[in-house]
């Protein structure tokens, strides 16, 4: 282990000090430059205030580098890389109600992609910013089961995206109309005209980037429907060979390598153009003269499993599904200098990181907590639902920490408007050992005797699970 490693994993509660450093200049940054303004209570000045550019991926797997070398290169060089970053819900509209909320879904009550106008809009992020003066814009997909024809709240401007990659259908500033292209590319032009209208608006701005990349059918932009993607011969999990010890819909479960490296291929390819996009932000901001005070985060609203224990997509509680690729820069407010955070951080922290930012107090509560202070949870609570009764994969929740990981399933369902039905009862548990077994292939309580489960501290884990999910 280096001596960078060494401080880096120092102190009881593992916070380095380089991060503490950072987080505390981007702390003072945003101190030094607050003042009040009217109905806005610790916003900070108009000139001071940081734009904010918030790219949000689409069913992006947290080993996709090779396809977003630029990206890296800016957010991860001239930035932050979170290295252990996480979705608290591994589905589109929950962990996008997330970013948007920094609430976890059985707060928010998006809990799955039918549910998405049960989110309060006024506990949004783009709320908050709207009402302290932001120019704000939307530009590409919001929400699943939104109507096309519905104007997104609290944004000023927009291009809302019908999921689609080739001459799909958008909501413009209000009509419904066909644009013919490549809809990445539709949403890096449109993104880029917003940005330039700062040069006659001085208003600070919150843009909210949303490629249907790298989703299903994952189509490319021409130009790389036949790029060669990196050789992958798959990972511990990919297949695993004795599923015994796994959930019903797991033990069944029959993709293969060969599906993964399909489905891996075709996210590459397709994230191509979205590392093209985020260059060319890069390159518009610093013509502007607004790359030093620009927040930039980059996340994807959940993983991706490449046939890991034989599945394939998200929603389940293993960790390509949960597991994001998570970078920050804002070299204004001291995160810019290429570094790496260790601490569990999720979706749910990037509304209270916006706001903390731009000097704004949410009026509404949060679970999450900015990225720029010096908290540092020992856990996180990641949790999905089974919507309706048919399918075959119960909901569940699961205690994730860096060293270990509790699952259990329960006898619940949502309707399409996110209620809760079912008994509540405990179907299965899974434990996993994540410095010996980070591929989770050995579940520990599988015919785990009662003193076997204390050894594990399973009933802590179990009680403080049961907290989490009623907090």
């Amino acid at each position: 282990m280096s001596a960078e490693q060494r401080e880096r994993e120092s102190g009881a509660g593992g916070v380095d000090r380089r991060r503490f450093l950072v987080g505390s200049a981007a702390a003072a940054a945003v101190a030094a430059a607050s003042s009040v303004l009217p109905g806005i209570g610790g916003t900070a000045s108009a000139a001071a205030r940081p734009n904010v550019l918030l790219i949000v991926t689409d069913d992006n797997p947290k080993q996709t580098n090779w396809a977003i070398q630029k990206t890296i290169a800016w957010l991860g060089g001239q930035g932050v890389t979170y290295n252990n970053g996480h979705v608290t819900t591994p589905l589109c509209a929950p962990s996008r109600s997330s970013i948007f909320s920094g609430r976890y879904a059985h707060n928010h009550g998006v809990r799955n992609n039918g549910a998405s106008y049960s989110l309060d809009q006024s506990t949004t992020v783009q709320h908050h910013l709207k009402q302290a003066g932001y120019r704000t814009g939307l530009f590409g997909k919001y929400l699943n089961s939104w109507t096309l024809a519905d104007n997104p709240p609290h944004f000023e401007e927009w291009a809302l995206l019908q999921p689609g990659y080739v001459d799909a259908q958008w909501n413009v500033n209000g009509t419904v109309q066909t644009i013919n292209g490549y809809t990445t590319n539709i949403v890096k032009n449109k993104t880029l005209a917003f940005l330039s209208k700062s040069t006659t608006d001085t208003r600070p701005w919150f843009a909210y980037v949303t490629p249907y990349a790298s989703h299903e059918p994952n189509i490319p932009a021409a130009q790389y429907a036949d790029t060669v993607v990196p050789t992958w011969n798959g990972r511990p999990s990919v297949p695993e060979a004795d599923r015994s010890d796994k959930p019903a819909y797991v033990k069944n479960a029959t993709n293969t390598l060969a599906d993964g490296r399909a489905v891996r291929q075709r996210q590459l390819r397709a994230l191509l153009s979205v590392d093209d996009a985020v260059q060319a932000f890069k390159d518009k901001l610093a013509a502007l003269g607004q790359l030093n005070n620009t927040l930039v985060i980059y996340i994807g609203d959940n993983g991706f499993q490449w046939a890991d224990h034989g599945l394939l997509g998200k929603g389940t509680p293993y960790s390509p599904a949960h597991e994001v690729p998570f970078y920050l820069s804002w070299p204004a407010g001291g995160l810019g200098s290429g570094t790496t955070d260790n601490r569990i951080v999720a979706n749910i922290d990037i509304a209270p990181t916006i706001l903390a930012a731009a000097g704004i107090t949410a009026t509404t509560p949060q679970d999450g907590k900015s990225l720029l202070s010096g908290f540092n949870r020992d856990h996180l609570l990641v949790e999905w639902w089974k919507q309706g009764t048919a399918g075959v994969k119960d909901s569940w929740a699961s205690y994730v920490a860096k060293n270990r990981q509790y699952v259990e399933y329960y006898d619940l369902h949502t309707d399409a408007s996110g209620r809760v039905s079912g008994t509540g009862q405990v179907t299965f548990r899974e434990y996993y050992d994540l410095v010996n077994d980070p591929y989770q292939l050995t579940n520990e309580l599988y015919q785990a005797s009662p003193a076997d489960e204390q050894n594990l501290g399973i009933p802590a884990l179990a009680a403080q699970l049961a907290a989490d999910r009623q907090s």
